[in-house]
C-alpha cells in the first residue's frame, strides 16, 4: 500500500459549491469519524465488496472512479447518479456521457452488505466515494482516509449531465468546468491522472482522427504511429460494436503515471488529456508527475478529498437506485 496521505490541513480548504448546482444545495459537514460509534466497521466492509468485485472483473475499479467522478460533478457527491429513471423523470445516468457507467452492482452490493451491519446509517453517496477509495488502492494507487457524513440526494437529471467535462474540451473550458466545481489547476491535472484506468469508445476522441479540421485530417498534436494505430481501431465505417481503446495500453489497470508519460509523447487519447501541455503551469504538472509516480499519487489523493467533500443531499438512502 502507498503511503498514507496526510490530508488534515486541507479537510476545510474548500471554496463555496458550485454554481451549476442547485443554490439551494448546502455542504454537511464531513469528518473521518463520522461512524466511529454508528458504523465502525465499514471502510472494511465496504473494503471487502470492492476487493471480491476486482478479483471476479478488471474492469471495476475504472468503472468505480468514474461513476464517483460523475457523481460528485453533478450537484456535488450525493450518489444522484446511482438513481433509477422513474415516471417521466430520465435520471442521470441515463444522460448521453453517462451511458457507458457500468458496475453499479458493487455499490448496491456495498450498500447491503453495510446494511447487514449497520441499517439506516451510511449513505450511498458516502459508500461510493469509499469504493472509489478502495478502486485506486486495490489497483496499486495511494490510500487516503475519506472523510464521511455525506447525505444522499433526491434529485437526478439527465439534461443535468451535459455540465460534465468532454473528452473535446480545450484547458480555457477545462478550467471553467473544474473552478466552477472549486477545484485548481493543480486539481484538474492530477484528477486527470485517472485517466490511467480504463477503456474509452471510438467515440470520445473520433474528432481527432478524421475531419479534425478544415487544415489537417488528423489532430497534429497527436503522434502519428499513435493516430495510425487509432483509426485501424476506428474506421470510419464498418467499426465493431464498443469498439475503442484502452486509456493507457500499456498498465490499464494500474494505477500509475504512465498517462502523464504518454501526453508527453503526444499519444494521450482524449483532446482535453493533451490539452494538459497547452498552458505552462499545467505542462509542468504533466512533466513532474510522469517523472515522480510518488508525486502524482500524493497530488491525487489530496485532490480526490477535495473534491469529495462537495456534497449537498438529503437522506440516508434505503436503497441505492431510489430515493425514501
Amino acid at each position: 500500500m502507498a503511503p498514507f496521505i496526510n490530508i488534515v490541513a486541507i479537510l476545510w480548504s474548500l471554496v463555496i459549491l458550485i454554481s451549476v448546482c442547485s443554490p439551494r444545495v448546502i455542504i454537511n459537514a464531513l469528518s473521518l469519524n463520522h461512524y466511529e460509534k454508528t458504523c465502525p466497521s465499514v471502510d472494511d466492509v465496504v473494503a471487502k465488496v470492492v476487493k471480491d468485485a476486482i478479483s471476479k472483473d478488471r474492469t471495476v475499479p475504472a468503472a468505480v472512479l468514474r461513476l464517483h467522478f460523475h457523481d460528485c460533478f453533478i450537484r456535488g457527491c450525493d450518489g444522484s447518479v446511482l438513481l433509477e429513471s422513474r415516471g417521466g423523470n430520465s435520471a442521470e445516468k441515463d444522460g448521453p456521457p453517462n451511458v457507458s457507467l457500468h458496475a453499479f452492482y458493487v455499490i448496491e452490493g456495498a450498500k447491503k452488505a453495510v446494511e447487514d451491519v449497520c441499517p439506516g446509517v451510511v449513505s450511498c453517496a458516502d459508500i461510493l466515494a469509499l469504493a472509489a477509495r478502495d478502486a485506486v488502492v486495490q489497483s496499486g494507487g495511494p490510500y487516503w482516509d475519506v472523510p464521511k457524513g455525506r447525505k444522499d440526494g433526491r434529485t437526478s437529471k439527465a439534461s443535468e449531465t451535459t455540465q460534465l467535462p468532454a473528452p473535446t474540451f480545450n484547458i480555457a473550458q477545462l478550467q471553467k468546468s473544474f473552478s466552477q466545481r472549486g477545484l485548481s489547476m493543480d486539481d484538474l491535472v492530477a484528477l486527470s491522472g485517472g485517466h490511467t484506468l480504463g477503456f474509452s469508445h471510438c467515440s470520445s476522441f473520433q474528432n481527432r482522427i478524421q475531419n479534425f479540421n478544415s487544415t489537417h485530417e488528423v489532430d497534429p498534436s497527436m503522434h502519428p504511429s499513435f493516430a495510425a494505430s487509432l483509426k485501424s481501431i476506428c474506421p470510419p465505417k464498418n467499426k465493431a460494436k464498443n469498439a475503442g481503446t484502452s486509456m493507457d495500453p500499456f498498465s490499464s489497470t494500474t494505477f500509475d503515471n504512465t498517462y502523464y508519460k504518454l501526453i508527453l509523447q503526444k499519444k494521450a487519447l482524449f483532446s482535453s488529456d493533451q490539452a494538459l501541455l497547452t498552458t505552462p503551469k499545467t505542462k509542468n504538472l504533466v512533466e513532474k508527475f510522469a517523472s515522480s509516480k510518488k508525486a502524482f499519487h500524493t497530488a491525487f489523493a489530496n485532490s480526490m478529498i477535495k473534491m469529495s467533500n462537495i456534497n449537498g443531499g438529503q437522506e440516508i438512502r434505503k436503497d441505492c437506485r431510489f430515493v425514501n
